[in-house]
């Protein structure tokens, strides 16, 4: 596994030696690429302007803000570049909050986080015991790609986890999501039942099914592809039909879920 930042993570007086990992694979997607249909011939791309419609070199665009309908502040690459933040190949610990406070809206990457060299595996190890006994996470800022990111780290198993966080003015808030402000209270039979239907169905988090089955069957289609077979659609089965009677449909579903555990 290749490191993609190496630096330190510094809490108070405390250093610790670092390197992270990106914690996503992407060996695994499939992806295709344009192709022109009468010659194979990959598609590329030319910027042009929409004003004048010129072919564009590289040299002749610059970025601008549209602070107003058609009104731009221009910006050349040299002032953006000499806002830029350098590196400071450090983490540094700010606060240490509690995990649960942390809602699941403000993760975004998730990274891996391990010891760099020998020296630093005592102290990482204490960092990682302290925050998995105090069910505490470590709140941070680091710099990746000339941007400073907050970021949020906890411990998992020998390593340290972390999340780069979306800052709060990135999240819509939820409250502007449509018919949620006035809710009607559940009638008491039926959630009854509906939490009966939940326990029959609970289980735990290891024993969920996370089969791709889009890419299985994408996978499938391009290896009939490169064999030259011939192409079957694949069966949609029938159509659910809608419920009227929602007591119906959770003593029916309470049913099914005890069949299949069964």
């Amino acid at each position: 596994m290749r490191s993609v930042w190496k630096g330190h993570i510094r809490f108070s007086l405390v250093t610790i030696p670092v390197q992270i990992f990106s914690a996503i694979e992407k060996k695994g997607n499939v992806s295709f690429k344009q192709i022109h249909s009468k010659d194979n011939g990959p598609v590329g791309y030319k910027k042009y302007c929409k004003t004048c419609e010129d072919v564009l070199e590289y040299s002749d665009i610059v970025k601008g803000f549209e602070y107003e309908p058609d009104q731009y502040a221009i910006f050349k690459k040299e002032e953006l570049d000499n806002i830029k933040l350098k590196s400071t190949k450090a983490i540094d610990i700010e606060a240490f909050v509690d995990i649960d406070e942390v809602h699941p809206n403000r993760f975004e990457s998730v990274y891996y986080v391990g010891p760099e060299g020998e020296v630093a595996k005592k102290t990482f190890s204490l960092l990682c015991e302290t925050l998995r006994s105090t069910n505490k996470a470590g709140i941070g800022r680091i710099i990746l790609r000339d941007r400073e990111d907050v970021v949020l780290i906890t411990p998992h198993e020998n390593a340290l986890i972390m999340y780069k966080l979306r800052f709060p003015y990135e999240i819509r808030d939820i409250a502007n999501v449509p018919d949620t402000s006035k809710m009607e209270e559940a009638d008491k039979a039926q959630l009854k039942l509906a939490k009966q239907l939940v326990e029959s169905l609970t289980t735990t988090f290891d024993k969920v099914d996370f089969e791709d089955r889009y890419r299985d069957a994408l996978l499938e289609l391009v290896e009939q592809k490169v064999q030259g077979k011939q192409i079957v659609s694949l069966d949609e089965g029938e159509e659910d039909k809608p419920v009227v009677d929602i007591m119906v449909a959770l003593k029916k579903s309470i049913e099914a879920a005890k069949k299949k555990t069964a």
